[in-house]
């Protein structure tokens, strides 16, 4: 549910004489969170101050109109949680719980999430499967172990055997890609899990096959940002003529120098020729798609018709 749907009719006054009227200042200014606020050099705008009593509105909303009893959230919530607890509880006359987690943070401590803008997203549209995968296999090994154990079902004696063998043989990244591997498919099931595998092959490893497996949705996930192109496969069509199309090099002299010094590749393999003709099954793959890579980031989808 959004907040908005009910904070956004709720009218000041009203807010001030009911919610307003039973959360204590004394208790809202003993928060740690909020005495670390009004010490710091910014010190605490009156929108943050309210915010807890917003939060704890929400808790009130939601028991009253949902039957909600529980508030879960990390430990840093520990204040907003207990505002909410007291404002049900004086409203109400009803028990409800509040439950905190400790933070998962990153190796550098700091807290995963949207507002520290590297929060991992179970919706495929925010966090694609490959993305998931990706974000779990990059662990240090200084962390994954913990995490095998908060993020999988895993048996406790199987995760002291996969540390164990990472200890004699670190170079294959055994934790990370185990770990990795379950959480997607916990998330996205098992074929989001060979989506991911699918994904990884393309790009790291070059894989043609991999490329050819993959639907339109995979592409678009692995080059979010990628331009795309829909182009006509016309006789004796060129390298040249195929990057020109597809806006990815400059007109002129720089542009053809660009693919004769080794900046182009196509599906993976690196083309030097601007003359060379396209050819199906190499330059063209079987699901009709050629993946343009400019530089080293630089990508671009095309997506040939009626071939």
């Amino acid at each position: 549910l959004d907040n908005a749907a009910w904070l956004g009719r709720q009218p000041l006054l009203d807010f001030l004489g009911g919610a307003g009227g039973r959360l204590r200042m004394g208790t809202l200014l003993s928060r740690q969170s909020c005495q670390a606020r009004l010490r710091s050099p910014e010190g605490m705008s009156l929108a943050e101050f309210l915010y807890p009593a917003l939060q704890a509105y929400d808790f009130l909303h939601l028991h009253r109109h949902h039957g909600c009893r529980i508030q879960l959230g990390g430990a840093d919530q520990m204040g907003n949680i207990m505002s909410g607890y007291e404002l049900v509880t004086k409203t109400t006359g009803t028990d409800v719980f509040g439950i905190t987690v400790p933070l998962i943070t990153s190796t550098t401590g700091d807290k995963l999430g949207k507002t520290a803008g590297n929060a991992v997203w179970l919706n495929r549209d925010k966090t694609s499967p490959f993305e998931l995968y990706q974000f779990f296999v990059r662990q240090q090994d200084n962390i994954v172990e913990k995490y095998l154990k908060l993020f999988t079902f895993l048996p406790l004696e199987e995760i002291d055997h996969i540390m164990e063998m990472h200890a004699k043989e670190p170079e294959k990244w055994g934790p990370q890609k185990r770990l990795a591997a379950e959480v997607t498919k916990l998330v996205h099931g098992r074929e989001g899990l060979e989506s991911a595998k699918r994904c990884t092959k393309a790009l790291y490893h070059s894989s043609v096959e991999a490329l050819e497996a993959m639907s339109d949705q995979e592409l678009h996930e692995l080059f979010r940002q990628a331009p795309s192109a829909e182009l006509m496969l016309e006789p004796g069509m060129t390298v040249l003529d195929l990057c020109r199309k597809a806006n990815a090099i400059p007109d002129g002299p720089s542009g053809y120098q660009k693919i004769t010094h080794g900046g182009v590749s196509i599906n993976g393999t690196r083309v030097t020729n601007p003359e060379a003709v396209l050819i199906l099954g190499q330059h063209i793959l079987k699901n009709g798609v050629s993946l343009l890579r400019i530089g080293k980031k630089n990508y671009y989808i095309i997506k040939w018709l009626q071939l």
